[in-house]
């Protein structure tokens, strides 16, 4: 299979063979097909794929989505644009915002593996589900007791004496038992075993398919089901099997939300995406919620959902808002951030620093509905931008003198630093002391 990597907004060159880092025009065209499938699939606006990868003629242009498209033949992965940071360095932080966004646990050593940098994000998310999921199973298989009511020589469990003086009453050599008994074959595990069945099909690496095929074996007793008859309702998490925490959200991940597979006569088609600006919304979102911990601050995520305007006469509320991140001391909003997956300008080309005007208005009427005094547009840094220190410029409202707007950056060079980075931001603004912010 050839296999292409381009950051987002990248194009990708489509010539009469598929040498010096091109695709062909047939394959392009099976990559497009892939992009318009898993666009419906996201239910992202707009038509053709073109919300994930735009046909030029001459080559393909990534969109502002980040993942592994595959057609039978090809595959391309799209990495986001984070400046600083070579292609495996880009890949290793995405694969660490991805972990931040679906409540995985990745120990410090788990990407250190030698060449897995290089394998793309797809494989090495299957690789950290493999290793998660072989651990847990040698700590032992989640089981529970299942309840069974057979026909048998001798009593098991407890004698269904209705049955037995009814529909057996003719034959006594057969003792209608009702009993429970431990089983494997649970929802969770009918869920892992999908995934490892799914991915099995997918994963290219070889020390992946081994993997996977070890965890085949390991599951043999799980009754495979298909993928729209699994039991998702009938899934229970509790102290008892918290290790398999993650490897639901995993194969929910590869199964369900983010992953679109694909069969049919064209042959194996799939794709595993996420939209950048909402990625950083929730990667920002939940490294705030865990920086602001003890701080007295809570963090809400996507709200709380509140309304701009109520009609006359009916008091009937319209135009639903629901900020990206909101900041909270007790029971009152104390600030709104809006996360913006944008290149700032540097203040030589524009003074506004090309921050959109819709993006301004939409801020100040935060302010006025959450009765807010402080806002953030944030966006992600980049060297053209200086130094980086966080708060680019701040404004006061207009006519509300109190009301403070702050353009500000966060470098995704360094993750482990940015809870602290982004904990002394807000320090800065007054909304803690000083002394609690590193």
């Amino acid at each position: 299979m050839i296999r292409r990597t381009i950051q987002e907004w990248g194009y990708l060159p489509v010539t009469s063979d598929s040498g010096n880092q091109a695709v062909t025009r047939s394959q392009a065209n099976r990559l497009i097909a892939v992009a318009r499938a898993a666009q419906a699939s996201l239910r992202l606006a707009g038509s053709e794929g073109e919300r994930i990868l735009v046909d030029y003629g001459q080559r393909l242009r990534a969109q502002q989505v980040v993942g592994v498209l595959a057609a039978s033949g090809v595959s391309l992965e799209i990495l986001p644009k984070i400046d600083g940071l070579e292609e495996d360095g880009t890949r290793i932080n995405l694969i660490h915002m991805l972990a931040r966004t679906l409540d995985l646990k990745i120990a410090g050593g788990a990407l250190a593996s030698v060449g897995w940098q290089r394998h793309n994000v797809l494989e090495i998310l299957i690789r950290l589900f493999c290793d998660k999921l072989l651990d847990a199973i040698h700590r032992g298989l989640t089981r529970r007791y299942v309840r069974h009511e057979d026909d048998l020589p001798t009593l098991r469990g407890r004698n269904d004496v209705k049955r037995q003086f009814t529909i057996l009453a003719t034959s006594p050599h057969r003792v209608a038992s009702r009993y429970d008994e431990l089983s494997a074959d649970t929802p969770l595990n009918q869920i892992l075993k999908a995934a490892v069945t799914r991915l099995r099909v997918i994963s290219r690496a070889s020390e992946n398919q081994r993997r996977l095929n070890e965890l085949e074996f390991a599951l043999a007793d799980v009754t495979r089901l298909p993928v729209e008859q699994l039991p998702w309702r009938q899934v229970v998490l509790d102290r008892t099997n918290t290790a398999y925490h993650d490897l639901l959200q995993l194969a929910t991940a590869f199964l369900r939300g983010h992953y679109q597979f694909i069969g049919g006569e064209e042959g194996l088609r799939f794709s595993l995406l996420f939209e950048m600006n909402r990625l950083f919304e929730e990667f920002i979102g939940r490294t705030l919620r865990i920086a602001m911990r003890d701080s007295g601050l809570r963090v809400t995520l996507q709200g709380p959902p509140n309304y701009a305007l109520s009609e006359i006469g009916t008091n009937e509320p319209r135009f639903m808002t629901k900020p990206d991140i909101v900041i909270h001391r007790g029971n009152r909003s104390v600030m709104v951030i809006d996360t913006k997956w944008k290149r700032l300008a540097g203040q030589i080309d524009d003074q506004r620093r090309g921050v959109s005007q819709s993006d301004v208005y939409q801020t100040m009427a935060y302010a006025q509905i959450y009765r807010v005094k402080h806002l953030m547009l944030l966006y992600p840094h980049h060297a053209e931008l200086g130094k980086d220190d966080g708060l680019v410029c701040d404004y006061r409202i207009t006519g509300a003198e109190e009301v403070r707007l702050s353009i500000a950056t966060i470098s995704l060079i360094d993750l482990d630093r940015i809870s602290s980075r982004i904990k002394s931001l807000i320090a800065r603004l007054g909304l803690l002391p000083c002394a609690r912010a590193a």
